[in-house]
């Protein structure tokens, strides 16, 4: 699989901005939401063939945002990386266990990214 369409989930405007420039100075199409309401809508629109994911958000939190994803039958094939600060190995342990294909601790490290998105297609 060929990817091409990145939807980020985040927040922070300024990480959505971060990401969003990395991702199309790199020729991906990126698409944003601030939230798990604003992902499903996305998702419905137009079905990316990336998410990235962060984990604290008001309202529904990353982890339990990717479970949804990654257990809804129309979504479950659409890898999940998530884009986090927390750090700590426990978190990086259910996050997979949530469904996310990877984990990258920010702030982002681009040729980390790239590797993990190349792993991906």
């Amino acid at each position: 699989m060929v990817i091409q369409k990145v939807l980020i989930v985040d927040d922070s405007k300024t990480e959505l901005m971060f990401m969003t420039d990395l991702l199309q100075k790199n020729g991906l199409t990126v698409r944003t939401a601030e939230g798990a309401d604003e992902a499903f809508r996305r998702l419905s629109e137009e079905r990316p063939d990336l998410i990235l994911m962060d984990i604290v958000m008001p309202g529904r939190n990353g982890f339990q945002l990717t479970r949804s994803i990654s257990r809804s039958p129309e979504y479950a094939d659409i890898p999940i990386i998530i884009c986090t600060s927390k750090n700590l190995e426990t978190d990086r342990v259910w996050g997979m266990r949530q469904g996310a294909r990877d984990y990258i601790t920010k702030p982002i490290n681009a040729t980390e990214l790239f590797v993990k998105i190349k792993a991906l297609g």
